[in-house]
């Protein structure tokens, strides 16, 4: 099991960029893919980009490809995604996860983080 800390969630004006971080705990993290997802209120948790064990693999939503980068930094047991151009339909929980292989589907990832919460005015 991984335990999962997701920040750098705040308010942002429409255009601007923030950078989330989700620090993991364990010695398998450089082991897993890992995943970030959103929750918009009233919505479906949606899949934003994903990251294989090494970083040679990223996959990223069609909503938000050229806008927000996924990286890892496996030294620092830390998953990152830059989220530039932001719009107000950004506004969610945003939700780093882990799992065995690079997903788009809830179902893939096993340990989740608590959430940190994107709001983007305009």
């Amino acid at each position: 099991q991984v335990q999962l800390v997701e920040s750098g969630g705040g308010l942002v004006q429409a255009g601007g960029s923030l950078r989330l971080s989700c620090a993991a705990s364990g010695r398998t993290f450089s082991s897993l893919a890992m995943g970030w997802f959103r929750q918009a209120p009233g919505k479906e948790r949606e899949f934003v980009a994903a990251i294989s064990w090494s970083g040679g693999s990223t996959r990223h939503a069609d909503a938000v490809k050229g806008r927000f980068t996924i990286s890892r930094d496996n030294a620092k047991n830390t998953v990152y995604l830059q989220m530039n151009s932001l719009q107000p339909g950004d506004t969610a929980v945003y939700y780093c996860a882990a799992g065995r292989f690079v997903a788009t589907i809830t179902s893939q990832y096993v340990d989740w983080g608590q959430g940190t919460q994107v709001t983007v005015s305009s």
